[in-house]
């Protein structure tokens, strides 16, 4: 595949158009495909740059050709479960299921009306970012509460400097700061999580077939993944005022938007 298909379009930046789909977004927290609009209107150099990168690097091929598409694997419970009991594999899925979550839904809910999809390097670096979303709240620790899914994007766009998700965690968890009651540590939350996620190896550099073999806690250790303390901090604030951390609401629970 060619780095960049030769019908791949230039993108320019589109603040305004961007702003109007986050306030969609805002209104509709089921609309995922605001995230996806939002993310055209605002290329990033460096998360292209890092795309690039890692596409033409020899780890990067190997992974193209061991690794073309991340949510058949995924999906495939019965061939994960045969890890062990302490495996990521095993976490991955407890949390997919206790969820209701697959990874082919999580392509699914990517798409949007008029959406193009080009063979090049740079849409499967764009596709493995998305795919492996659930993967990261697993090996992070953060649940699918609003707080949870704000830390996994500060988490992640520390790792890939993507603009919309670092927009989406931020003012999102500005929101819980303004209208949930009491001093738990929602900014904080999201700071450790950028912090955390830039101190520790990418996801999308890992080999994920063989990730999820190792162990959960021996794969945080060797990848330098750092504990949600904050975060947890936060939660335990919260429940100590009467408050679930899973109804506090908030935006979406996004997905990459493309580069």
């Amino acid at each position: 595949m060619p780095a960049f298909h030769p019908d791949r379009p230039p993108r320019r930046m589109r603040p305004l158009q961007a702003l109007h789909h986050f306030r969609a977004l805002a209104r509709n927290a089921d609309d995922t495909a605001q995230v996806f609009l939002m993310g055209e209107c605002l290329p990033n150099r460096s998360t292209r740059r890092i795309g690039v990168d890692f596409c033409l690097s020899s780890l990067g091929q190997d992974l193209m050709t061991s690794e073309p598409a991340l949510a058949p694997l995924l999906d495939d419970h019965e061939r994960l479960l045969a890890f062990g009991p302490d495996s990521v594999a095993h976490a991955y899925v407890a949390f997919m299921r206790t969820e209701g979550l697959t990874a082919a839904g999580l392509v699914a809910a990517s798409r949007f009306p008029g959406q193009v999809e080009y063979a090049d390097q740079m849409q499967w670096f764009v596709n493995r970012l998305r795919d492996t979303h659930d993967l990261a709240h697993v090996l992070t620790g953060y649940g699918r509460d609003p707080l949870g899914e704000q830390c996994v994007l500060g988490f992640t766009s520390g790792q890939y400097r993507d603009w919309t998700e670092t927009i989406i965690a931020w003012a999102g968890t500005a929101e819980f700061a303004l209208r949930v009651p009491g001093r738990a540590p929602f900014i904080g939350a999201v700071a450790e999580a950028r912090r955390n996620g830039r101190a520790a190896q990418a996801i999308f550099r890992q080999n994920i077939s063989a990730l999820l073999a190792e162990p959960l806690a021996a794969a945080r250790r060797r990848m330098g993944i750092g504990e949600p303390s904050v975060y947890r901090r936060a939660h335990a604030r919260l429940r100590e005022q009467g408050i679930d951390p899973y109804r506090i609401g908030g935006p979406a629970r996004p997905v990459t938007a493309p580069i």
